[in-house]
């Protein structure tokens, strides 16, 4: 529908150019952006330069040239690309996303297969073999993608267990948040975020002028239910946004806890994007019980496709309709597509790396208890943050674990996360080069 909508703007909109146009060209004294053909507005028109020169046949032609009025130096100088910015992003932080294997290459100078890259939640396994056989003959390329994703999201909502039309995809889950922001929220509008979890949305809000009240987890990275409700309450919060399991410590939150953040007069958005590695079921299902409730979930834990951004979220009826016409027509490439639709026609191969995942964070969980300076958080995700203890620095050993081993953990130079590191689970073979490195350090510290 809303494809179809835009589509139709599109093409009156040409319509209105072509008719501007013609008109135009009937002398109505008027230009494309509206000033006067008696020149620029607020300007009087200087006379037009002349030249004369010979054609062909000898005669003498009058050939208008180019106006030599130039701007002037002085009141250009005066204008600033930056004077026409947003004020509000002016003090904006940028995002510190994570480097990319090439450039930790150079950086280390190590051969990217060197490096035991645990610092993203990626899953080291890859996607499905079939992915890359389907990608390397994918047909049509050159024409523009299916703007609704049909294939995907009829594959999407026998995977999920919910009807396509409650379905939207986007270039990562990322893209989703944004778009829900941009729909929902107007400047000075409030959200509630339970740090420490995922920072884009503090970050998104930034970006579309809205206000973040934060509420601090309690001990064991609990979301302090209580306090959120009053902060909901209090502020005339427009969203609340819960991340279940929560990253950075892979926690869950409990029925009765969401039950009661949903009674509250706030749209909130429950972040799956781990789900796929908990014992818990994904509650994509209560959306449809539920009018305000929105999940996100995506494609690049599980099924080994973080490279090519595909997330998508299961939305409220009413909601999505307005969420269909905000949205950019064409956000979901042609291979993204055809490697996420891949992958659910693999979903077998996915639950068996899953499931290697999930035994090898119970490994490296039972061996991270035996480091002196390190205490681990039970996870219900594909990663384990774990405090370090005083007499060690978090950032020190982050540092150390690169530069000395070429082993990359995640360590946040936030207040709540400092004492911590977050490592990714890997392959049996990474856990053994991380242990190898933290004993190292052990003995020497």
């Amino acid at each position: 529908e809303s494809a179809s909508a835009g589509e139709g703007r599109g093409v009156a909109g040409e319509g209105r150019r072509s008719d501007a146009m013609r008109a135009a060209s009937r002398g109505t004294g008027k230009d494309r952006v509206g000033r006067s053909s008696k020149g620029r507005r607020g300007c009087p028109s200087a006379p037009r330069p002349t030249a004369s020169r010979a054609g062909a046949d000898g005669r003498q032609r009058v050939v208008g040239a180019r106006s030599s009025v130039t701007p002037s130096s002085s009141s250009s100088s005066d204008v600033k690309a930056t004077d026409f910015l947003r004020s509000h992003l002016k003090t904006l932080a940028p995002y510190t996303p994570i480097e990319p294997f090439e450039v930790l290459s150079q950086k280390l100078g190590r051969a990217p297969g060197d490096i035991v890259k645990l610092d993203a939640n990626e899953n080291p396994y890859g996607p499905p073999p079939a992915v890359l056989e389907a990608l390397g003959t994918m047909r049509f390329p050159n024409i523009y993608p299916d703007p609704e994703c049909r294939r995907l999201r009829g594959l999407l909502a026998e995977y999920v267990g919910v009807p396509a039309e409650n379905i939207l995809v986007g270039c990562g889950a990322d893209e989703l948040i944004d778009l829900l922001m941009r729909c929902v929220l107007d400047p000075g509008d409030t959200i509630i975020d339970t740090p420490p979890t995922f920072t884009m949305y503090a970050f998104d809000a930034d970006v579309n002028a809205a206000r973040t009240v934060q509420v601090p987890r309690l001990d064991g990275f609990r979301i302090d239910v209580d306090a959120v409700c009053d902060a909901v309450l209090e502020h005339s919060a427009k969203i609340l946004f819960v991340t279940s399991p929560n990253n950075p410590d892979g926690g869950v939150i409990s029925d009765a806890d969401l039950k009661r953040l949903l009674d509250l007069p706030c749209l909130v958005v429950l972040d799956e994007a781990y789900i796929e590695f908990a014992s818990e079921e994904s509650r994509s299902g209560w959306v449809l019980e539920r009018e305000n409730m929105v999940v996100f979930r995506t494609f690049s834990k599980s099924a080994g496709l973080a490279g090519l951004r595909v997330g998508y979220g299961i939305f409220p009826t009413d909601l999505i309709t307005y969420l269909w016409r905000a949205k950019q027509p064409y956000n979901v490439s042609a291979a993204a597509e055809v490697a996420a639709c891949t992958a659910l026609e693999n979903v077998e191969y996915m639950d068996t790396i899953r499931d290697l995942l999930v035994g090898e964070r119970g490994v490296m969980m039972r061996q991270l208890e035996t480091i002196s300076y390190l205490e681990p958080y039970k996870s219900h995700s594909n990663f384990i943050l774990c405090k370090v203890k005083e007499g060690m620095d978090a950032q020190d050993l982050k540092q150390r674990l690169q530069d000395r081993y070429g082993v990359m953990v995640r360590h946040y130079n936030k207040a709540l996360l400092k004492g911590y590191i977050r490592i990714s689970v890997g392959m049996p073979e990474q856990t053994q080069i991380l242990m190898a490195a933290l004993r190292d350090i052990d003995d020497d510290h």
